[in-house]
């Protein structure tokens, strides 16, 4: 397998570095927005069912269980927390996903010095957010099969063992392909195209995947991973996914 996942996995903090510059600034406010707001809505709702259960299995055990609600507890609000992050990420992107084609139209015009003739500002994103969802459930189409193999391979005894590091494999690999898909739509390339470039440079694809996929999963941080990873992904395509026909 070609690519380096060290040098995968750097683009995520090159990118995050980057957020602050002047020239992006502007593209990086309003998915930050709209993941804070995201985050804090479906995090109230969390807290919510996640006290009532810790109450509820406080509540079941026998008394000379109780010690085991020292052990649970922390595993619900964790569990509470991981899913937060990550709904609250997906959410986002389904939502927003026009303004992460113009943050990166704005990263490659600045890395390469060339013009990306893509969706051109506010108004022509505005109207292009059906065509994002649509672009964004072809991506979970994709992503469900793998899921239902991985979750039969979980329920196989003797295989079990694997299912840890097959779901943070998938969710490695979903996670490249879904932020490189930014800058390749943007010369109007096929999912088909992005999933062929990801597969010539696994080994970095798979770098950046995994970062994006553990710091989305970590409260607080994962309010950033979006900008972070739409400019990371950016340049993975530019440095080493952009094919030479790239319009």
């Amino acid at each position: 397998m070609k690519g380096n996942p060290i040098i995968g996995a750097g683009y995520f903090f090159r990118g995050l570095s980057m957020l602050t510059e002047r020239r992006l600034r502007a593209w990086v406010i309003l998915p930050l927005l709209a993941n804070v707001g995201m985050f804090l809505l479906i995090g109230g709702a969390a807290w919510n069912l996640v006290a009532g259960l810790v109450q509820a299995t406080e509540n079941a055990l026998p008394d000379w269980l109780g010690f085991l609600s020292w052990l649970i507890a922390p595993l619900l609000w964790l569990t509470g927390a991981l899913t937060t992050g990550y709904l609250s990420t997906l959410i986002v992107l389904l939502m927003t996903s026009p303004f992460h084609a113009l943050l990166s139209e704005k990263v490659e015009e600045q890395v390469t010095g060339t013009s990306v003739p893509a969706l051109e500002g506010i108004g022509p994103a505005l109207l292009a957010i059906p065509r994002g969802i649509f672009r964004e459930v072809r991506k979970i189409l994709y992503y469900i099969p793998l899921a239902v193999f991985v979750l039969i391979v979980s329920l196989i005894p003797g295989l079990q063992a694997f299912a840890p590091v097959l779901w943070f494999a998938l969710g490695a690999w979903m996670m490249g392909l879904q932020f490189v898909d930014y800058p390749m739509d943007n010369h109007q390339l096929s999912f088909r195209d992005v999933k062929d470039a990801c597969a010539s440079r696994r080994l970095s694809s798979l770098g950046f995947g995994a970062v994006v996929a553990f710091v989305a999963g970590i409260p607080l941080l994962n309010l950033v991973v979006i900008p972070a990873a739409v400019v990371g992904a950016t340049l993975l395509w530019c440095e080493e996914l952009r094919p030479s026909k790239a319009r």
